[in-house]
């Protein structure tokens, strides 16, 4: 197991185990988007701004190595679905574990949707990775969100929770999920889920004061940090709105002291 601590080590804090994750897989559910353009300068600007990784798909990596700027991991986003399909809550496998070897990858990354038709088919390729990467010392982060036709609020704390332990049982080594709104909640979320757990930032908020409050709220509950995307590289200053959500899940800022040295 001394290949995931090594990994592990990439992709979050050592310091305090925690990681700012910036996903860009994007692309491929929703098409071309604002932030994901020119992929060189949206990932120097996280990089700069303290994010401990980002996460995209194989054939975009090529449009994002940088020449400049910090260090930063990269996590392979293994499974795809659009949202042009029929059926984009089943999320099939495009990518190996082998590949993200190949290139250099810190972790692999997949995600299900638990309740969705196609849940079987999600679970067993989840368990297939889960083996590759216990075989070749590559860490595990998979998203884990309630979804289908028997779920009526993908946020109840206790689908959420549901979705979050599957993830653990599965072989994750970090689980990503939607934040259930309130501490005490999630805090039942973050516990039941074993591994630690990082949130997911959702579609684009309205305003800073309330994704800041969403990650220190997330921190006090227990979770390890987040895994954010288009509140992050669709911000006006990208660098400065990472930097922010990197102060408080890595340096224990409150939201008034993110908000004072980076947004005002």
């Amino acid at each position: 197991m001394y290949g995931k601590s090594i990994r592990l080590e990439r992709i979050m804090d050592r310091n305090t185990g925690n990681c700012v994750i910036v996903p860009m897989d994007h692309g491929i559910s929703i098409g071309p988007t604002d932030g994901l353009y020119d992929m060189k300068k949206t990932v120097d600007d996280v990089a700069n701004g303290g994010a401990t990784a980002v996460l995209m798909h194989k054939g975009l990596i090529r449009f994002s190595h940088r020449t400049s700027g910090h260090d930063i991991g990269l996590i392979l986003h293994l499974s795809a679905s659009t949202d042009l399909g029929v059926t984009s809550n089943s999320k099939v496998l495009v990518a190996t574990v082998e590949e993200a070897l190949k290139v250099g990858a810190d972790a692999v990354s997949v995600h299900i949707n638990v309740g969705a038709e196609t849940e079987p088919e999600m679970l067993s390729d989840l368990g297939d990775v889960s083996k590759e990467c216990a075989e070749w010392g590559m860490p595990l982060l998979v998203m884990a969100y309630a979804r289908g036709p028997k779920i009526q609020n993908s946020y109840d704390p206790q689908a959420v929770a549901h979705a979050a332990r599957v993830a653990t049982e599965l072989g994750a080594d970090v689980v990503k999920c939607s934040y259930t709104g309130d501490i005490d909640s999630f805090r039942d979320v973050v516990r039941g889920a074993l591994a630690p757990v990082v949130i997911a930032g959702g579609p684009k908020m309205s305003s800073d004061l309330e994704i800041l409050q969403m990650v220190y709220d997330s921190v006090q509950a227990g979770g390890h940090g987040v895994s954010i995307g288009r509140n992050v590289f669709q911000h006006r200053n990208v660098e400065k709105m990472t930097k922010a959500i990197s102060d408080i899940v890595l340096r224990g800022y409150d939201v008034e002291e993110a908000m004072k040295e980076n947004l005002q």
